[in-house]
């Protein structure tokens, strides 16, 4: 992310928020379910730049929710466009992108931003830089085949994304079941 000259990226969950409190984090991504009140941990955080986006983490239509949405995505990418307008007047930067666990609309909206940030870096090396960030993460894949698509990566993400999910199953073999259990058994069949 040098082109937008952040200088630091974190990706985490709800309950890691407060423990980041001091570590000078100038910009923050919060995925939100819409029903979450607002997060009371930002409070303790010192003047940043924050932007909430909100919806579930589904990959198919669920009664009562709210899909990730190619809008969603057009949200996170304007967010990307706003760092990289206002780099001139930063010497450093913290971006902290979370959701609920910090590892799947975070990471995909993270992943999003990399692949903007950096156009002509392969998408695969993109998907290992997110594993040095956040070894958990399990993108969601619908928010990663609208940035596929929104970015112009002519499905070069979305087969990424597959090889990341086989990745994460060979290291943390407990994804199959957990996946699974949450609905997302369509993205373990992904993993090649």
């Amino acid at each position: 992310m040098k082109t937008l000259t952040i200088s630091t990226l974190t990706i985490c969950g709800i309950e890691e928020l407060p423990g980041n409190s001091a570590r000078e984090v100038t910009h923050v991504l919060s995925v939100l379910d819409p029903e979450r009140a607002e997060i009371e941990a930002f409070g303790a955080y010192g003047e940043h730049h924050r932007v909430t986006l909100r919806f579930h983490d589904i990959i198919d239509p669920r009664p009562g929710l709210i899909m990730p949405a190619p809008e969603h995505v057009g949200e996170v990418l304007r967010f990307g466009e706003d760092l990289r307008e206002t780099a001139a007047a930063r010497v450093k930067g913290h971006l902290l992108v979370h959701c609920h666990m910090g590892i799947s609309r975070s990471t995909a909206a993270m992943l999003t931003l990399m692949a903007q940030a950096d156009p002509a870096e392969g998408e695969d090396v993109l998907f290992e830089r997110l594993r040095h960030i956040r070894p958990q993460a399990w993108p969601n894949s619908v928010m990663i085949g609208f940035a596929d698509e929104q970015l112009g990566r002519d499905g070069r993400l979305t087969e990424a994304l597959r090889r990341h999910y086989a990745h994460q199953l060979r290291v943390q073999p407990k994804y199959r079941n957990w996946m699974a259990d949450l609905g997302r058994g369509r993205e373990v069949e992904m993993a090649v």
